[in-house]
């Protein structure tokens, strides 16, 4: 409940944007009050006067801690927001008041006071600064844009570029949030060059040139990324006179900025035109802040930091900094959908992320989406089983939030199975032939489309239970009516370049199924997105990452959200979700050394199959450094159909184990041998053979990270693990009989075995004898009970391997034999890892450069 402390001060930070003054403010507040209230009793004062107070001291100089960002060093100057600011405290009550995000406005200011922090000091002369903020897919950049913007205007800058995407819904969109959260406020203060419609783009100003700023005030431009609109506006700067150019300190965001602003030019003498238009215009402003903003920043670190011409034109490399947004709080992203990387096999509660994949299967594949050119002018898809159930799980999870008092909100369902134009509208008309044919029997809950729903319904919240348990009879008692007012609502739309619908989220709360095309696939936000049936994919990380307008915000409803797709993407999601956590995880490890961004390359490591990004846009690329060292690595990943495969890596285990028992080593424990010589250990692995899924472990890397740390690291300890289960023995060699472990597989996908965890936290420390640790130590903790030895583990694993209890989430691993499971613990310090050895980056074929072009202009229709 709100306290009378609370409530004055949010009444005095209302008055602040209209008053110089805090003083002023709460005198004007005061006086307001008394009007109605009297003089102040002595409790009431009391709770006024700490207020007061409450809002000075949140206005106090403080230390913006950097805590999120690697930077190029220099001077302090932003401090955080003033009580002589007008739009920040402005936002601020409009996010916290009328769109209730109290508990997300606190994150919101540390992060864009940090973020303004690294701005160039709009009271300098003359300045250039470039930095790229990494953000999260449907994370909230935009309410990020918005909060820097405020912070900026009141820190001095004055002229507002913001490169809103490269379509024109794209850029309205970002224009009318703006304008709602920001303009609005303090409307009076803002020069517009765009609107909101969709030709609302930037044209030349009458008079050619942007106007003498005024105090407190700025100019706005949001524009879309075409260099004829880049031209328009580089000839309006050029024209601007001097006097009036040295006043303006103008801010550029470069919204989705690896999206047509990387130059992806033959070379740097050719650059494309879009980037080249933005880098003249960052030529040609005197002062000026280059703040690019993607959740997929492979191709700007890829940017030549050095390119050609550098001293006439300098390329978008973010030299003064990179920061990683915070992981908003009740964010629903990578982590939660697939659950944390570094997992210990003997935790009560493995983290699988939640189970919301659905595959459909391949004999559906051909009933859904055209083969052959030319073939999608006159294909007409069916709705399959598949999409039927998601269509009928799209209805119930409308009716479930309609009961949970949600019928005010938005309810989306997405449908992209193809990138023409042509497929969206006849997938349009099956879907609508198939709900008007069932629309009956689904308001009654009978006939064929009434079991469908029950089935679903049953099979849904096994997989995945409701937040609250529900009847057995609840989709009959309470969903029945609610399912008819979601029809009764139910609106389809498609969406794509040339469509004229368009998705309004602006006027009360919409139910849509939308099909559509690539508008659908970055930057353009689905409210309230449930269910998603997608087919499209890509083979680039950052296409396909950018796909995932599943991730986003789904306050009152995280139970409910689908994903229906193939296994191959699901499978590609769950490798590039650990790519995404180690990309964080560079800018945090190295930002403690004090290096910037010219300093320290962020490095990404390469999925077999898939391209990092673009060819073009990784003409720069080295193969990086990597190293293993202070780390913990473990296979998890296995091909277990192939039996070749799994013969030869048992026959190397087998060897392994004959040739540590022959020798004579000494042993710690039984099956624990010390000061074996490295030759050993990589002979094995020589002959040891990893699945190309597992991403943390490519053999290459590893012999080539061993052979350079030979002088460092040549004796080694081997454990040959042995489980504690009911497993039956197996015969490993002339060590005997040991007991496999159970290890269950991931129910997707099935081309190759996904266990998840092989290890457990306190088997790092199976070669220290008498050691002792907490149960609940994490893994670093553990380490440092650890000499400065290389570890080891080999474990067998039973072929089988039945889930240990019932659950949906795993599945028997039914191997073609038992298999072996490698652990390794290496000495060192993980914030030194990556300065000697080598990964090797994907190059896509030209296959898959084919297919990306396809998917990127969408035949030319959308």
């Amino acid at each position: 409940m709100k306290t009378q402390v609370d409530a004055f001060s949010d009444m005095i930070r209302a008055k602040l944007p209209s008053y110089d003054t805090l003083d002023n403010a709460v005198q004007a507040l005061r006086q307001t009050l008394e009007v109605v209230m009297g003089v102040f009793p002595a409790d009431v004062e009391a709770n006024f006067q700490a207020a007061t107070e409450a809002v000075r001291a949140s206005f106090q100089k403080v230390e913006v801690l950097r805590k999120n960002s690697l930077i190029k060093p220099k001077p302090a100057w932003y401090t955080g927001p003033s009580e002589q600011d007008r739009h920040w405290p402005a936002l601020l009550g409009y996010l916290r008041e009328v769109k209730n995000w109290k508990d997300a406005s606190e994150s919101l200011d540390e992060s864009s006071s940090e973020i303004v922090s690294l701005l160039a000091n709009p009271v300098d002369d003359s300045f250039q600064c470039r930095g790229l903020v990494v953000g999260y897919v449907q994370s909230g950049k935009t309410a990020n844009m918005t909060a820097v913007i405020a912070k900026a205007v009141d820190a001095g800058y004055n002229l507002i570029i913001l490169l809103g995407g490269v379509t024109n819904k794209l850029r309205a969109q970002t224009q009318r949030r703006i304008e709602s959260d920001v303009v609005e406020r303090h409307r009076t203060l803002w020069q517009m060059y765009t609107t909101t419609e969709d030709a609302g783009d930037f044209i030349k100003p009458a008079n050619d040139q942007f106007v003498m700023p005024h105090k407190g005030g700025a100019q706005l431009v949001v524009m879309k990324k075409e260099s004829t609109r880049l031209d328009k506006l580089l000839e309006t700067v050029t024209r601007t006179p001097p006097p009036i150019m040295r006043k303006l300190k103008a801010l550029i965001i470069d919204d989705e900025c690896d999206q047509a602003s990387v130059n992806a030019g033959a070379d740097d003498e050719e650059m494309t035109r879009i980037n080249e238009a933005i880098r003249r215009l960052i030529a040609a402003l005197p002062c000026v802040s280059y703040v690019g903003y993607t959740a997929t920043p492979f191709a700007n670190v890829f940017i030549n930091p050095f390119p050609d011409r550098a001293d006439k034109l300098d390329d978008l490399y973010p030299e003064d900094f990179i920061t990683a947004l915070p992981r908003p709080k009740g964010y629903f992203g990578t982590l939660e959908v697939f659950g944390s990387s570094d997992t210990s096999a003997d935790d009560d509660e493995v983290d699988f992320g939640r189970d919301m994949f659905r595959s459909i299967p391949p004999e559906e594949l051909g009933k859904l989406t055209p083969k052959g050119k030319g073939a999608h002018k006159s294909f007409m898809p069916d709705v399959t089983l598949q999409l039927q159930k998601a269509i009928a799980w799209f209805l119930i999870s409308c009716a479930i939030r309609r009961t949970r008092g949600q019928q005010n909100d938005h309810m989306t369902m997405l449908v992209h199975t193809s990138a023409y134009v042509a497929q969206h509208e006849n997938m349009d008309k099956a879907i609508r032939a198939w709900i008007s044919k069932n629309s009956d029997e689904i308001r009654s809950v009978s006939g064929a489309a009434g079991q469908l729903l029950r089935d679903v319904f049953a099979e849904e919240i096994v997989r995945s239970p409701l937040s609250a348990d529900a009847p057995t009879d609840y989709l009959e008692s309470s969903l029945k009516d609610a399912l008819g007012e979601v029809l009764d609502a139910l609106e389809l739309v498609v969406e794509n370049g040339e469509s004229l619908e368009r998705l309004d989220f602006t006027n009360g709360a919409r139910t849509y199924i939308v099909v559509g095309g690539s508008v659908l696939a970055r930057g353009l936000t689905l409210e309230g997105l449930c269910v998603s049936f997608f087919l499209r994919t890509s083979q680039q990380y950052d296409t396909l990452l950018q796909m995932g307008r599943w991730f986003g915000f789904r306050k009152g409803y995280e139970d409910l959200p689908r994903l229906w797709t193939t296994t191959d993407l699901i499978s590609n999601f769950r490798a590039l979700a650990q790519v995404e956590e180690e990309i964080r995880k560079e800018i945090s490890v190295y930002r403690t050394a004090e290096v910037s961004p010219l300093d320290f390359a962020v490095k990404v490591r390469s999925i077999p199959g898939l391209a990092i990004t673009s060819a073009a846009k990784m003409r720069h690329v080295i193969r990086t450094s990597i190293s293993f060292d202070g780390k913990h690595e473990q296979t998890t990943r296995f091909n277990h159909t192939d039996s070749d495969v799994v013969l030869k890596n048992w026959q190397a285990a087998s060897s392994l184990v004959d040739h540590l028992v022959s020798e004579g080593y000494q042993r710690v424990k039984p099956r624990v041998f010390a000061k074996v010589p490295m030759a050993v250990v990589r002979k094995f692995l020589v002959s040891y053979s990893m699945c190309d899924k597992q991403l943390n472990l490519n053999k290459e890397l590893l012999l080539g990270y061993l052979d350079a740390s030979a002088g460092r690291m040549p004796a080694w300890n081997v454990a040959i693990m042995s489980a504690d289960g009911k497993a039956e023995p197996v015969s490993l060699g002339k060590i005997g009989d040991i007991v496999p472990f159970i290890r269950s597989r991931l129910r997707e996908p099935s081309d190759y075995a996904d266990i998840k965890a092989l290890m457990s936290k306190h088997d790092v420390l199976e070669d220290v004898a008498g050691a002792k640790a907490k149960a609940s130590s994490s893994w670093d903790e553990l380490k440092l009970l650890r000499a400065d030895v290389p570890l080891l583990l080999v474990y067998p694993i039973d072929q089988l391997s039945a889930p240990m209890k019932a659950t949906d989430r795993r599945v028997p691993l039914d191997a073609r034999g038992p298999l072996i499971g490698l652990g390794f613990v290496f000495p060192g310090n993980r914030d030194k890892s990556g300065s000697y050895y080598s990964v090797e980056l994907s190059v896509p074929t030209p296959d898959q450069l084919e297919d990306d072009a396809s998917n990127e202009h969408e035949d030319a229709d959308a």
